[in-house]
């Protein structure tokens, strides 16, 4: 028998703001100190009166109209009753009859509600500052108590891990290019949670529903579904049933583990949050709010497609950050017009790769580096004139990046000559063969190696100046009439 998956994703992020949803203590993710940014209000002290974040409020409508959500011109908190250790308040100020967004769609998976919410401290059970002999225990820090969280809630239109994985990449991706969260899943940032069940096919009732935490990564996410599906298809063909509860993703064993079972929905006993007012917004707010959305994610990519003639292969590379994407259209347009048919493949290859990999190196962004987006197009400019060779090229980006200095200025302080054309390099191929004639006849005799050891000569004779293909190519040409 076939099997039918039905899967849905809660996600959440937290917002980039600097205080927290409902007091004035900073939101700051990289505290490492426990209960510093805390105060009467987040640790729910008697009398002590929350007020709303305006930022955090703003910043949900604005995913919402970027993902073509409505907008709810009416909507208020809730409080959300239930009892955990970093959960001082013992409920939590939520939404749920009127969430700020309601519908949506990203890439062809329907979003049911985006509202907005605190979020809840967290449990440390190993602190490194402990003295020896200290009983096992855990501790709570209340530092991320009250940060802004949106939570977002699919309609179950996801089939597979890859359809779930596409997803959630293109959500982080526009909370980015909004700049209303890092959504940085390695540091808690952003959570997914997935919601799974089986039916067989045609049948006009879902299956029982699984739900799996503890995810940590894209990776996982799509992982944690393929792995659910299969594990749920083997209950069913074997006669068994599946049993509602909460199941956790073992990232060492790339499995679903049992958590608790989930026999029925909790009863959070929702009701309006007494200590807060609504929350109005006009049409004229909202459209203000529309007109200040930077451009999107998949804009971008078709811009960067049509625009400078690039796959959508490249334009996902650029488009991954936005750092990077910025980075490469100023280096562009610096380089546009130079000469008659630009390649800007060969920007996105050095921008991708070397200047990556030396931004990786130094732990810094694109854009904190001492290779400005102008030196940078200078640089590839020099490339396809042919006066630098690629060998030269790359061992040029690193000491730039170090100086800061234009390619040319440090060309002349590091006595690197320009390549001219062929003119200056035959001259170079001639004198080797005439040097070489054992390795001309071996070239002849159809060993291609002799070619490659020529090359390397004419490399050695122009001390790396050459472009290697050009001099292979040269060598070809003039070993025809030997």
């Amino acid at each position: 028998m076939s099997y039918v998956p039905t899967i849905g994703l809660e996600v959440h992020a937290e917002l980039k703001t600097k205080s927290k949803m409902f007091c004035a203590c900073a939101n700051d993710p990289l505290e490492i100190k426990p209960n510093v940014n805390v105060c009467p209000v987040c640790l729910a002290h008697p009398g002590a009166m929350p007020t709303i974040n305006r930022e955090a409020v703003e910043s949900v409508i604005k995913f919402g109209l970027a993902v073509g959500g409505e907008i709810a011109t009416h909507s208020h908190f809730d409080r959300k009753s239930y009892f955990y250790p970093d959960l001082p308040k013992g409920y939590q100020i939520s939404q749920y009859e009127e969430p700020l967004v309601v519908g949506g769609k990203l890439h062809d998976v329907r979003i049911t509600r985006v509202h907005l919410e605190e979020d809840t401290g967290r449990l440390l059970h190993e602190l490194p500052d402990l003295p020896k002999g200290t009983k096992p225990a855990s501790f709570v820090d209340y530092n991320r108590a009250g940060v802004p969280l949106m939570e977002l809630v699919t309609e179950p239109d996801i089939k597979n891990g890859e359809q779930a994985l596409l997803f959630a990449k293109e959500l982080q991706r526009i909370l980015r290019y909004l700049g209303v969260s890092d959504a940085d899943m390695e540091k808690g940032q952003m959570r997914v949670e997935v919601n799974i069940s089986l039916a067989p096919e045609g049948a006009k009732e879902y299956g029982t529903k699984v739900e799996v935490k503890n995810i940590n990564s894209f990776k996982a996410a799509a992982d944690s579904i393929d792995c659910e599906i299969k594990r749920q298809t083997e209950l069913l063909e074997n006669g068994e049933k599946v049993v509602q509860e909460t199941r956790g993703w073992n990232d060492k064993k790339r499995t679903t583990v049992s958590q608790r079972s989930k026999e029925s929905a909790h009863d959070y006993r929702y009701f309006p949050e007494p200590d807060l007012p609504s929350l109005t917004f006009s049409k004229e707010k909202i459209e203000e709010l529309y007109t200040s959305l930077p451009e999107l994610p998949e804009a971008k990519r078709r811009r960067l497609m049509r625009e400078f003639n690039l796959s959508r292969e490249q334009a996902e590379a650029l488009i991954e950050d936005i750092d990077i994407a910025n980075y490469f259209e100023a280096a562009a347009s610096e380089l546009r017009g130079k000469i008659a048919e630009t390649d800007f493949s060969l920007l996105l290859n050095y921008l991708t790769s070397d200047l990556k990999g030396i931004a990786n190196t130094e732990k810094k962004k694109i854009s904190e580096l001492r290779v400005s987006p102008e030196h940078l197009a200078h640089l590839v400019y020099l490339l396809q004139l042919g006066t630098l060779s690629s060998r030269l090229a790359k061992d040029l980006l690193p000491a730039m990046a170090e100086s800061g200095e234009d390619p040319e200025t440090l060309m002349e302080k590091l006595s690197i000559k320009k390549m001219g054309g062929d003119e200056d390099l035959l001259p170079v191929v001639r004198e080797i063969i005439e040097k070489n004639p054992k390795a001309i006849e071996d070239y002849k005799n159809g060993k291609e190696n002799s070619l490659q050891f020529l090359v390397g000569q004419g490399m050695a004779k122009t001390k790396g100046q050459a472009d290697p293909e050009r001099l292979r190519a040269l060598f070809k040409e003039e070993l025809k009439n030997k």
